[in-house]
């Protein structure tokens, strides 16, 4: 196109050469900016690259620990039974123990009766006490023939 202009005349050639250098210079910004776009596209699609493996890292993290979350949670749950369990039978021991004190107290009581009882009924001077260890004398059997042969609860 260049050498087709400067072979025209001259008026006409002046205004084709302006006109050429201004489809050049524009011709050279556009390619200028293809490449500066071209090289942003390469870069964004390496960059996009980077972040989709790194993604496909955090998933897999991600999974990991919501496995081990999930396994840490199980562990907890079933620890949470274990010690429902243990309460359950601890409460269950120490009603039976309850229960045990309970005629254990009832037969004692059963036999501090029977003691006083004999006591009367034989007339024997002294006895020894049950709960105290020391002896008793006529002053306690005249105590007990007053009540009746009963102690105090």
């Amino acid at each position: 196109m260049d050498l087709e202009a400067r072979s025209l005349q001259p008026n006409v050639k002046d205004v084709l050469l302006a006109e050429l250098r201004e489809y050049k210079s524009d011709l050279n910004n556009l390619k200028s900016e293809h490449k500066r776009l071209a090289s942003a596209n390469s870069n964004q699609a390496a960059r996009d690259d980077l972040l989709e493996s790194g993604m496909v890292d955090a998933m897999s993290v991600s999974a990991n620990q919501r496995g081990r979350l999930m396994m840490s949670t199980e562990r907890l749950n079933e620890s949470s039974d274990r010690i429902k369990e243990s309460r359950r039978t601890m409460l269950e021991t120490e009603e039976l123990g309850v229960s045990i004190l309970q005629d254990l107290h009832q037969q004692r009581q059963s036999l501090l009766h029977a003691n006083d009882t004999v006591f009367l009924l034989l007339k024997v001077p002294y006895r020894l006490h049950l709960l105290t260890g020391k002896f008793e004398g006529k002053d306690e059997r005249k105590r007990l023939m007053r009540k009746g042969g009963r102690k105090n609860k």
